[in-house]
């Protein structure tokens, strides 16, 4: 499993966090992923595009997961 750090942020939008992890080539792939069903957060289907992810939260897409932490700076 991955990860991907908040760096001072308090969540990233889920279509924001597949394209910054590379898990989609785009911002409008991501939101097509997701608008699919294609996409689970915490192992649910997640289908809002904009849905804030938090730390602590594992995104999954492809076989990939990734999970999100607080900055640790």
């Amino acid at each position: 499993m991955d990860s991907f750090d908040l760096d001072g942020r308090a969540f990233v939008a889920l279509c924001d966090l597949l394209k910054l992890t590379g898990m989609s080539s785009s911002g409008g792939a991501a939101k097509m992923a997701i608008a699919a069903g294609h996409v689970t957060v915490d192992g649910q289907v997640e289908l809002r595009k904009r849905c804030k992810i938090h730390p602590g939260q594992v995104v999954a897409y492809e076989g990939r997961r990734i999970v999100v932490r607080e900055s640790l700076g």
